[in-house]
Order: structure tokens, then C-alpha cells, then sequence
């Protein structure tokens, strides 16, 4: 940091040498001009008050490195409160303005999403879709289905009923409605179905949680059974306490079961999982949002079934394995392809759930610089004191709504990872990701402490304070 003072110091130094040469040249016209005989005029001289190799000939760049040291400064003494397992860099575009422990390996909880969805656009496309669909052996014949009926998962994170969307605690939320795919079946000519719905989730795998995870993930409910065939999230019911589908597939056959009932579709057989046959016809589908727009809400809303599913749909993408193992090859591989250093980066899964996931603040301000303005990352970002993760956050900071940043949490564990525009307008992007705190309310209070000196960048002197000084005016 030092060095970088230094460097910019010397410029400024440089730039007085400049304005110097600039000031004596003219002057020395002037002089000239002055003592020409003859003329019959009289001429007034003037001295500068502000010396020629003053430093106010060039106040701006001096103002740049008082800004600089007034900030490290000020973040010395946020930086201080931090655990020795902690990392924080900030940065105005590619100047770095302030590091410490930049390639320490820390947990990262929720901002490790990043670089799921940073690998999510890359290899599968902004405007990728996932698609559901319903099959059956053949066609229906005179609205008569002669046997079963498959639901066929394609990996959607947000399929859902309107009961599940209504309380989701951000509205409106991204859904994709299976009241709509209902409807479609009914628009395909379907009046009776002799058979079962069967849940078809056989694109991906069937583990349905990532083995290392601790089990209160589960017992809170952070998260639903994973499932290419996902309904509500996974849950059977929400409330008054969410009740996770014993068997996704199954599940969501039983509630579509319903929704068809509810049309006046006849279904004869009970609901249950099952795999559609090869040669199977579809009968109707339902696209979801695109991958860019998942991704926003992945971002915003910190869904950890969303990111873990796409982390499968990378695997069967890339391989055919729709598993979180294959899917983090497609990560680790992309992280070279994306310049980022692998050095430090251990991966679990793709939410940043698992305590044993570890990244570099490094590894992460690369992902951060990198975001494209107004792009789906960039626009997914919470914003402090009105959207996503941060709606009740920053309340009475000055940097509420400026500051736009990914959360983390877990225990011991508080990440915030983003843009913060400054007091002139300037943006600075920053990471910060403490470990080892004894409560979320310490980590908080760092952040928010962070939030506040960032806003309050460039802290300088006023330029007209450090402008050049009127010349005294003497007549010979």
C-alpha cells in the first residue's frame, strides 16, 4: 500500500516539475515583453503566491493519495477487529487499494454461489432453459391416455405450485408454474389418463443432499431434498413447519396428480416415481426462466437448491453425470479457463453450505471485478436496505443503496462480496470474508463498519483548498 502512495506521490511530483516548466516559460515571455524600450507603456509584474514546484499546481493528483492513506487508515482500524482467518481486498477497477491475507484459504458460506453462477453462464448460456415435460408410451387417443403418465424433470430449481410462490417471502418471486404445465396437458387433448402419473427424476442422481453436510442443514430446512424433479422447493407442505417430500419424484407426481383432478382430468392409478420409457411421446412442457434469470435470483435471494442443481445440470451437460461431483470438475476446470488461480480453492458443493469449502478473497475479487455492469450477476447483487439478503440490512448507513453485494453466512462465518459506489460517484468493488467469529452479529458489524468507510470514499481535501493561490500584483 505504501509502494502504491509512493508511485503516485512521484507522478504527482512530476506533474509540478511539469507545471513548473510551463509557469517559467511564460513568465519569462512575460519579462521579456516587459523590458522592451520604447514602447511607452508601463508594465505591471507579478509574483506567484503559490510557488512554482508547489504541489497545489497539480491538486488533484495530490488530493488521489490523502484519499488513499485517509482510507487505509480508516480500514487499519476496521481490519483490526478481524480474526487472523479472515481476508479482505479492495479495489477501484484494477488498483488495488487495500489487501490483507488476499490468498489466505477461509470458508466462504454464500459467496461461494458466485462462482457457481459465474460457471452456470459460462457453460450452459445465458439463455438456457431448463425444461419439465409429460410423456406418455403413446399419444392420447380420443383424450384417453392407455396407461401411464410421466412427469419428466429437467432440472428446474423453481417448479412450483401458487400456494408454494405466495409465501415465499419476496414477492413476486421466479417461479415456474406447474398450474401452467397442468393446463397444457388439458390443452393437448387429455380427458382421462388410465394409468398413474409417474415422477420421472432420472436426469440427475439420487443423492439428495451432499454426504459432508452437517444434518441440521436438513432438520432446518435449509435446503430441500435435491432432485432433477424438484416441486415446491422439495417440500410436501411449508406450513406451519416445511415437510421436506420423503420421495421428490414421487412427490411432485402426486401433486400434479392433483392439479389434474382439479381440471377435470380423470387419473385412475395412484401417484409414484418411475422412469419414462424410451421412444416415450411428450404430450406438453414447460420451459423455465432462463439460466441468466436463475442466476440473478440465485444471487439475490442466496437459494441453495438453485445452485446445486445447476451445479448437476453442469455435470450432465459436460458428462452425462448429473451428480455434484461431476458438476465441480466442470467448476474447477472453468476456473483456469477463467483465469482465476486454483491455489487455496478446495470444493464441496456449489451453495457454500459445507464448512469445508475454502476460497481466497483473491479468487473472489477476481469473480467480483470481473462481473459485467448490468449483467445477471451484477443484477442479482442484494442491495443494501432494499433487496434480496440485504432488504433490512445498512438501514441508517450511508451506504444504503449503494452498497450491492453476495451474503454469507454460516456459523463463525460472515462473507459479503460486491460494489459500493463512493461519495463522488467512484466504485470501488470489495471482499471481505471473516471466519472464526464467535456470533453472525460480530461478522455484521464488520460489514457494516466496511459498508460505511467505502461510502465515504474518496475522503479529500476540498481541491479549492489545495488550488494555486492569487499572484501578487507589484508595479516596478
Amino acid at each position: 500500500m505504501a509502494d502504491t502512495v509512493r508511485i503516485r506521490v512521484s507522478m504527482a511530483v512530476s506533474a509540478v516539475v511539469a507545471a513548473a516548466a510551463m509557469v517559467m516559460a511564460v513568465q519569462g515571455d512575460q519579462g521579456a515583453r516587459a523590458a522592451s524600450p520604447g514602447d511607452g507603456l508601463t508594465r505591471t509584474t507579478s509574483t506567484p503566491a503559490t510557488p512554482v514546484l508547489s504541489p497545489r499546481r497539480v491538486p488533484a493528483l495530490i488530493a488521489q493519495p490523502v484519499g488513499e492513506r485517509r482510507l487505509a487508515a480508516s480500514l487499519d482500524g476496521v481490519w483490526s477487529r478481524h480474526s487472523s482467518s479472515s481476508c479482505l481486498v479492495v479495489a477501484e477497477g484494477t488498483h488495488v487499494l487495500y489487501e490483507r491475507q488476499p490468498d489466505q484459504a477461509v470458508i466462504p458460506a454464500s459467496s461461494l454461489k458466485l462462482l457457481t453462477a459465474s460457471v452456470a453462464l459460462r457453460r450452459l448460456g445465458p439463455d438456457a432453459r431448463l425444461v419439465t415435460t409429460v410423456r406418455s408410451a403413446a399419444g392420447p387417443g380420443g383424450g384417453i391416455v392407455r396407461g401411464d403418465l410421466w412427469l419428466v424433470g429437467g432440472g428446474d430449481p423453481v417448479l412450483g405450485t401458487k400456494g408454494w410462490a405466495d409465501q415465499r417471502t419476496h414477492q413476486p418471486p421466479l417461479t415456474s408454474s406447474l398450474e401452467l404445465l397442468a393446463d397444457r396437458v388439458v390443452a393437448a387433448g387429455v380427458r382421462e389418463v388410465r394409468g398413474r402419473v409417474l415422477g420421472d427424476d432420472s436426469r440427475y442422481d439420487s443423492n439428495r443432499s451432499v454426504a459432508s453436510w452437517p444434518r441440521r442443514y436438513l432438520d432446518d430446512h435449509e435446503i430441500g431434498p435435491l432432485s432433477a424433479l424438484t416441486v415446491n422447493d422439495g417440500f410436501a407442505t411449508w406450513e406451519p413447519e416445511p415437510v421436506p417430500f420423503d420421495d421428490p419424484a414421487g412427490g411432485a407426481a402426486a401433486v400434479f396428480t392433483e392439479l389434474l383432478r382439479a381440471r377435470g382430468v380423470v387419473v385412475a392409478g395412484d401417484p409414484a416415481g418411475g422412469t419414462a420409457p424410451a421412444g416415450s411421446v411428450e404430450i406438453a412442457q414447460l420451459a423455465s426462466p432462463t439460466v441468466a434469470e436463475l442466476v440473478a435470483d440465485l444471487i439475490r435471494e442466496s437459494d441453495n437448491g438453485t445452485a446445486e442443481l445447476l451445479v448437476k445440470e453442469l455435470g450432465v451437460r459436460s458428462s452425462a453425470e448429473g451428480s455434484t461431483v461431476a458438476g465441480l470438475k466442470v467448476i474447477a476446470a472453468s476456473l483456469r479457463e477463467m483465469g482465476v488461480a486454483p491455489e487455496g480453492i478446495h470444493l464441496v458443493d456449489g451453495s457454500g453450505l459445507d464448512p469445508t469449502n475454502r476460497i481466497t478473497c483473491t479468487a473472489l475479487q477476481e469473480l467480483a471485478a470481473a462481473m459485467d455492469a448490468g449483467g445477471p450477476i451484477d443484477r442479482g447483487l442484494a442491495v443494501a436496505g432494499f433487496s434480496g439478503t440485504l432488504t433490512k440490512r445498512f438501514l441508517d448507513s450511508p451506504a444504503k443503496g449503494r452498497l450491492r453485494a453476495k451474503t454469507g453466512s454460516l456459523n463463525h462465518v460472515a462473507a459479503l462480496v460486491g460494489r459500493v459506489e463512493g461519495g463522488s460517484g467512484t466504485v470501488l468493488t470489495f471482499t471481505q470474508v471473516v471466519n472464526d467469529i464467535d456470533t453472525l452479529a460480530v461478522g455484521r458489524r464488520l460489514q457494516d463498519d466496511l459498508g460505511a468507510v467505502l461510502a465515504g470514499y474518496p475522503d479529500v481535501p476540498a481541491l479549492d483548498a489545495l488550488a494555486p493561490l492569487a499572484p501578487v500584483r507589484a508595479r516596478p
